[in-house]
């Protein structure tokens, strides 16, 4: 089509490119345009490495959005050629965080999983995790975003334009923090943008090649995001067909529908792939894994609903919803602050101004007149697409992501549980790709209009320092504002960071995790240093949620695996199942998120057996105390003994067959022997100081017994408690070593030893001093 319609320096703000250019000024074009493709690579790149060093530096635990462990669970499976996992009899211990759960007796053990989300993300991440580098697939597609924003506004405005864009994306504290995460909205702009860069080139330089990769990428941003792609693509779906409607008028058509069903049909290609991937993983060709995961968890109005969640998600919260989206991205999120915001619509309006000029015929002449009002080109009669017509599809972006965001509901989840908070609207993500291009357009419009005032009013000597002073000044008061906006937010995340670091220590000091991502057991892949751990289910029975950088191998044959530590059944059907060196990871304190800190511990355990197994605990005195209870529970009822006051206590306790009893106190009240059920259980040993106002501390010792015929088994050592004015005070009262804030005088020890009473030989012996 020959060259495009004119520029934004068409406004005669600064330049004139209307005219003819000898070889001398060709030759110099030619290097202000490579100087600024150096410059737009040089500031992806520089995108890129704040992307990675926010990544391992911000978040090597991870957010606390725990779908990042879902993608790089999925991405370690595709490594290993599998769309499901298989955990047999371990299901129940490891379903991952947002894995479907199917009994099938195709399925290996009966029981396979697949997670909620496409695998066209995760296979991104997984050539990270391949070559050992996952954090650098994060920085390379923020530095492709960065590159193809400075293309795209390019194609509108100009090169100059198109860097000063990219640059703002990359001071944007939505794009930073959320494309530093392991989550699927930054590689689906890379696919939404990439489709435009590509769309425009089809349509530019009437190119049936472009339009088979636009197609391409626009069908495989619909498998990874199915909503997020048609979002994006409506306004140029709503320009392919006003250029069809246009050419048909003209009696070209047929060449322009060629190109655009070169685009289509690789689309709809993939478009049927992802009904084919819903048909094998869910059964059915359009029930997507989200919805069989949620059926509530899709799209409109009604009731909504996911994981105990729901409400009657209604028009006014949608357009309530969406408000409070849009002022965050204007005012907080988007780049600069609301200084960016400002410059987009400075630009917006040189934009509209440029429109404007052309619609009246001001500043051009013949054919750029023609061209501009769909009257020339070199083929065909009529502009395929414009500048101004690229302009439009921006705002169309923009209007479509955030009206179509308005009627799902979950911006409202998102800022219910926090996640808004921490990482930004993410789900208008997309929306930063129109207001970093509109942006940079106003900072140039405004740049080159101060600069021509400038020049009228003062000398060139002084022209030049007076630009230069406004525009310090107009960048230190950006810089403010961006630093303000981006401070809240990394604040906020540094401080998970920090707790989860703290949580994690003693993982990381044994050597079971080195962040982010990679497994290191002491002893190499010797078998015998392969671990089992048990960790609590703060959330509910969700294996890597919160705790996301547990995440066990797709085959749950790695180094270590992470099992929910839930009763004694399910610990002792994992321990047979697993046949590893067994750990219980706990922690003292109310789980909230990592916003407070918690005393985390790692303690090795060991599985005793025999005819019986006898147990001893001593306990220290809690300061203020002066009277003392020993209780015994099982299932069968509890047993009370009459223990005197001292500086310490030792209980005695065997666990056999016939059943469980202190052994070294009187009975005052029960049964001298508690029976235990056939099969695993719980017993439980509660001693309770009491002091001269009736405050208790209580000292509940839990342990996992497992009964089959004359013998017993006893995962060793008990999981301790110290609880104040309550005899069950879960992980607030959690024991994690002498190191936890207790009352002064208390203190724990415990030992026990499985005997075999026929052959009086003693199997084992476990002490735990603490």
């Amino acid at each position: 089509m020959g060259r495009r319609g004119p520029r934004l320096s068409d406004i005669d703000l600064d330049f004139d490119f209307s005219g003819s250019f000898d070889l001398l000024d060709s030759l110099d074009f030619d290097r202000q345009r490579n100087r600024r493709r150096a410059v737009a690579l040089a500031v992806s790149l520089l995108v890129g490495l704040v992307v990675t060093w926010f990544a391992v530096d911000l978040f090597p635990y991870h957010s606390v959005n725990d779908d990042e462990g879902v993608y790089l669970t999925q991405a370690a499976m595709l490594l290993e050629g599998k769309l499901f996992l298989y955990p047999g009899a371990l299901a129940e211990a490891v379903r991952p965080w947002f894995f479907v759960v199917e009994e099938t007796a195709s399925a290996p053990g009966g029981v396979q999983m697949y997670s909620k989300y496409s695998p066209v993300v995760p296979a991104l991440f997984a050539l990270g995790l391949a070559v050992g580098l996952p954090n650098l697939v994060l920085g390379a597609v923020a530095a492709a975003n960065a590159g193809l924003v400075y293309t795209l506004t390019a194609d509108v405005f100009d090169r100059q334009t198109g860097a000063i864009a990219a640059g703002l994306l990359g001071v944007s504290p939505l794009f930073l923090l959320t494309s530093a995460t392991f989550l699927a909205y930054a590689p689906a702009t890379m696919l939404n943008l990439a489709f435009a860069v590509c769309y425009v080139r089809a349509a530019r330089r009437d190119s049936s090649g472009y339009a088979v990769v636009a197609g391409t990428l626009v069908g495989i941003a619909f498998f990874a995001r199915p909503y997020t792609a048609v979002l994006f693509a409506l306004p140029f779906i709503a320009h392919s067909l006003w250029a069809l409607t246009s050419a048909w008028r003209a009696g070209t058509g047929w060449a322009v529908f060629r190109r655009y069903v070169a685009i289509a049909l690789p689309g709809l290609a993939f478009v049927g792939l992802t009904l084919a991937y819903n048909a094998v993983v869910t059964g059915d060709l359009l029930t997507f894994p989200y919805i069989a995961f949620a059926p509530r968890d899709g799209i409109g109005f009604g009731r909504r609903a996911i994981l105990g969640y729901d409400i009657v998600f209604t028009p006014a919260i949608g357009l309530e919803t969406t408000l409070v989206a849009l002022e965050l991205l204007l005012t907080r999120w988007g780049p600069m602050g609301w200084v960016g915001t400002v410059a987009a619509a400075v630009g917006l309006g040189l934009t509209a101004q440029r429109w404007w000029r052309f619609q009246t015929g001001r500043s051009l002449r013949g054919t750029d007149r023609r061209r501009h009002h769909g009257l020339g080109g070199r083929d065909r009669e009529f502009a395929e697409l414009s500048d101004d017509a690229l302009a439009t599809i921006l705002v169309g972006i923009f209007v479509s992501v955030f009206a179509g965001n308005a009627y799902f509901w979950g911006t409202h989840n998102g800022l219910r549980n926090g996640l808004i908070d921490l990482l930004g609207p993410f789900y208008h993500f997309d929306a930063l790709v129109p207001l970093v291009a509109f942006g940079a357009a106003g900072i140039v419009g405004f740049t080159r209009l101060l600069r021509r005032l400038a020049h009228r009013r003062f000398p060139a000597s002084e022209a030049r320092g007076v630009v230069f002073s406004v525009v310090l000044v107009s960048a230190l008061v950006a810089g403010g504002v961006t630093l303000d906006a981006a401070a809240t937010p990394y604040d906020e995340n540094r401080l998970r960071t920090d707790n989860l670091a703290a949580t994690y220590e003693p993982l990381v000091e044994t050597g079971f995790e080195d962040p982010p991502l990679t497994v290191s057991i002491p002893g190499g892949k010797d078998n015998t240093s392969k671990a089992l751990v048990f960790h609590p289910d703060p959330y509910g029975d969700w294996s890597a949620h919160p705790f996301q950088t547990l995440r066990n191998d797709p085959g749950f044959d790695g180094p270590v695996v992470y099992a929910i530590d839930d009763g004694a059944e399910q610990d002792f059907t994992v321990l047979d199942a697993t046949n590893r060196t067994p750990y219980r990871f706990t922690y003292r304190g109310s789980w909230s998120g990592a916003v407070e800190p918690v005393d985390s511990e790692l303690t090795r355990l060991d599985v005793l057996s025999g005819d019986r197994v006898d147990a001893t605990t001593t306990l220290g005195r809690p300061a203020g105390s002066n009277t003392v209870s020993v209780r015994l529970e099982t299932e069968s009822g509890y047993a009370r003994y009459d223990v005197p006051i001292g500086d310490g206590l030792t209980v005695d306790w065997s666990i056999s067959s016939g059943g469980v009893s202190v052994t070294n106190y009187p009975l005052a009240a029960g049964p001298e022997r508690l029976s235990i059920p056939p099969g695993a259980s719980e017993v439980d040993l509660l001693v309770t100081y009491v002091g001269d106002f009736g405050e208790t501390v209580t000292y509940r010792q839990t342990v996992s017994v497992e009964r089959t015929g004359d013998e017993v088994r006893v995962i060793w050592p008990p999981e301790t408690r110290v609880c104040r004015l309550t005899t069950d005070c879960g992980t607030e009262g959690e024991w994690v070593g002498p190191d936890g804030a207790y009352l002064p005088g208390v203190k724990v020890e415990t030992n026990a030893t499985g005997v075999e009473t026929n052959a009086m030989e003693v199997k084992t012996n476990v002490t735990a001093a603490n």
